[in-house]
Order: structure tokens, then sequence, then C-alpha cells
């Protein structure tokens, strides 16, 4: 039995860039109510603190130098989207701070109101791509991949889009 090759399509990429777009589409309806969140929605945001674009104070990215979970839902001022970022505005220790952060930086976005989630693996956008060997298309009767497993854990809406290798 043999490996199947590797996908010379980004489809890991291109499905978590897609749904990086729905958290900018949320946050930016969310933004554009005023930052009114509709009925209990709020929201867990989780980032990577060092990834580029990232701006947030030195003592918060002291704090928590790899990932930090922000939650919108009371108080929370200045929601701002891009479209490939968002800004906000929330108190640390009652000291009023401006977060900028980039959708490729998000790990995780929970919507804990309708058990809601999304999980990614953070992104670099200067990470260069691996080399790879030239692509040559299968002939007739070959093995093919299996479709990506797209799962929901526990009668949830957490979306885990797994993309592996066939063993």
């Amino acid at each position: 039995m043999s490996d199947t090759p590797d996908s010379l399509i980004p489809y890991d990429e291109i499905v978590q860039e897609a749904l990086r777009a729905v958290v900018g589409r949320v946050l930016g309806q969310v933004a554009a109510a005023g930052g009114v969140l509709p009925g209990h929605h709020h929201f867990y945001i989780t980032f990577k603190t060092a990834a580029p674009g990232v701006d947030i104070p030195k003592s918060l990215r002291e704090r928590f130098p790899d990932e930090m979970t922000i939650v919108l839902q009371n108080k929370f001022w200045d929601l701002a989207v891009t479209g490939d970022s968002f800004s906000v505005g929330l108190s640390f220790n009652q000291v009023p701070t401006k977060l900028y952060v980039p959708f490729s930086a998000i790990t995780a976005f929970v919507d804990p109101a309708v058990d809601f989630g999304l999980q990614f693996q953070a992104t670099v956008a200067d990470l260069t791509p691996e080399p790879h060997e030239e692509a040559e298309n299968d002939s007739a009767g070959t093995e093919q991949a299996d479709p990506a497993r797209v799962t929901a854990d526990d009668g949830s809406n957490v979306v885990t889009v797994d993309f592996g290798r066939k063993k």
C-alpha cells in the first residue's frame, strides 16, 4: 500500500482562510451594529500573541508570550474590522487597552451561547512554502486520496477539518 502524495493544492490553507472569513463576518456584523451583541451571544477569541501584525501592550505580551484568549461580552468598545484583521478596546486590570489582531493569528473562535466554535492553525504570512517534487497526474486505476474528513466532536458545532495523509 503506497502513501497518498502530498497535495499541490493547499486545501487546508484555503479552508482555514474561508473559516477565518466567518470570524471576520461575524465581528463585522457586531461592529456594524455599534458593538452590540445580539441576544446572549458572546465570543472567546484565542490568538497567537507573537504572530506578525499582532499589536498588544508589552505587559500583555510578557504575561501571555504564546497565546491569549479575550472575551467580547459586556465591556468592550471600538470594535473595528478590516479585510484581514480586527481591533477592539478592552480593559485589563482596569487599564483601557486597544488590541490589533490579524485573522491569521487567531487559533480559536467560540460562541458558547450557541455551542459554536472554530479552531485554526496560526499562519505566518512570510513562511516560504516547502520545496516539492514536480506533480504528475495519476493514471487510470490508481488509488485516489481520501476526501477531507470533516467532523463535529461531541455533537457540538465545533468543526475540525482534517487533511491528514492516508497511511
